[in-house]
């Protein structure tokens, strides 16, 4: 395709993309009672093969044509990156500390519960032909099926808790830092499945050490080093957002490289960054456009690679449902069970379970890797396709249902900050 026909075609994807998010956005917000972002992860599906492809295929194919692909990835990293680098600005490091124990109980739950999961389901899945691709040994499968269950909608969690005032408040404090925590593991685990299918073991060490050296840069180091340069508020504003694009744009390749994704760059940078006038007038410059025109497009990537018609007769939507009932039971009531042992109310390890049990889009890339990969044929792509998006519908719902349902202690216990 010409560049000035790329172009083009670019430029009507980005309308349509954006008329079709903040449509889906304001839908789900006032008829539906959901935050905008679960309308915009359904906008980017309806854009995708399940529906606009199947209902107009010529149409859908001249608007996403396969040559506008590599474009529309590169610029959905970037929207999610950046976005997950403006939650960290507003993550709250002594409400983290503070909740510490309880997040590190809720991820361990979180991760445990599922891969147990994954072990009894594993084999019933295995003797189905056509579920994963021949050749995938029991341990790549339940390696592959346990991270799929046990991960977070991590930027979805985020965009829930801000739509819903929760920042800085126990139950958000714990979801956002056991989400984060859930997702790491996650991403080095399916690094580990990869290395299996003959990336080789430096993979996975790669993604480990990386990973835990940016942690510890981040948390112990960086807002030291950081803090000086950002205190002084008369020096000119660009040269900060400069600054603060170029160690952004460094944590997301640093990570992107190691093996385990460029959204945890972008927060882990954003929580190591220093608070004050300065970085509070950068997020208000980066904020609007990040939202509004970056970030639909990570949904949207992520729908024109999602088809559910896979789910085309009664045995598969059978199995689909089982499957999701299953993860939902299992990593929902483990961080429930985990949140009420660490001392937290039952409302609040309610609506921690609710927040954690959602998997958005972070499901969708992972099913997306296993699919390219050769882990998991079409049906079983669609079938935790699926379960991505009753999870993550039903997450605000039953996270409200837990608020209106308590008490006037309890509600207020809600609210705690630590």
């Amino acid at each position: 395709m010409p560049l000035a026909q790329l172009s083009a075609t670019f430029f009507l994807q980005l309308v349509v993309i954006l008329a079709t998010a903040r449509a889906a956005g304001t839908l789900a917000w006032r008829f539906l009672g959901q935050p905008r972002v679960v309308g915009e992860m359904l906008a980017g599906i309806l854009l995708g093969p399940s529906v606009f492809g199947l209902a107009a295929p010529a149409l859908q194919s001249r608007v996403f044509p396969p040559e506008t692909t590599p474009v529309l990835f590169v610029l959905a990293q970037l929207g999610v990156g950046l976005y997950m680098f403006l939650v960290g600005l507003g993550f709250d490091r002594m409400d983290f500390r503070a909740n510490a124990r309880s997040a590190v109980a809720v991820s361990f739950a979180g991760i445990a519960a599922p891969f147990a999961g994954a072990l009894l389901l594993t084999p019933l899945l295995l003797r189905d032909q056509g579920l994963f691709r021949p050749g995938v040994t029991a341990f790549e499968a339940t390696l592959f099926l346990g991270a799929a269950i046990a991960i977070t909608a991590f930027p979805m969690l985020a965009r829930i808790i801000h739509e819903r005032n929760l920042a800085g408040t126990a139950v958000g404090s714990i979801a956002l830092s056991a989400g984060a925590i859930d997702d790491a593991i996650a991403w080095v685990l399916i690094a580990i499945v990869l290395a299996s299918l003959g990336d080789g073991p430096a993979t996975a060490w790669t993604a480990i050490l990386a990973g835990a050296s940016f942690a510890v840069l981040c948390v112990f180091l960086l807002p030291r080093l950081l803090a000086p340069l950002f205190a002084r508020s008369e020096i000119i504003e660009h040269q900060h957002i400069a600054l603060t694009l170029v160690l952004f744009l460094l944590a997301a390749w640093g990570m992107d490289a190691a093996g385990i994704h460029a959204v945890f760059g972008g927060f882990l940078l954003g929580t190591a960054m220093p608070r004050g006038p300065v970085t509070d007038r950068i997020k208000n410059q980066l904020e609007p456009v990040t939202v509004v025109l970056l970030l639909p497009l990570f949904f949207t990537f992520s729908g024109l690679h999602t088809d559910l018609t896979g789910l085309a007769s009664l045995d598969r939507v059978a199995l689909a449902l089982g499957i999701v009932a299953a993860s939902i039971l299992a990593k929902g009531g483990a961080c429930y069970a985990a949140a009420r042992l660490s001392g937290r109310p039952h409302r609040i390890a309610l609506g921690i379970a609710a927040l954690m049990n959602a998997r958005g889009l972070m499901e969708l890339i992972v099913i997306n890797i296993g699919l390219q990969r050769g882990l998991i044929g079409p049906e079983l792509f669609a079938i935790l396709t699926l379960m991505a998006v009753i999870t993550t519908v039903m997450a605000t719902p039953l996270f409200d249902w837990s608020q209106t349902t308590a008490d006037r202690p309890n509600a207020r216990a809600l609210q705690e900050r630590g």
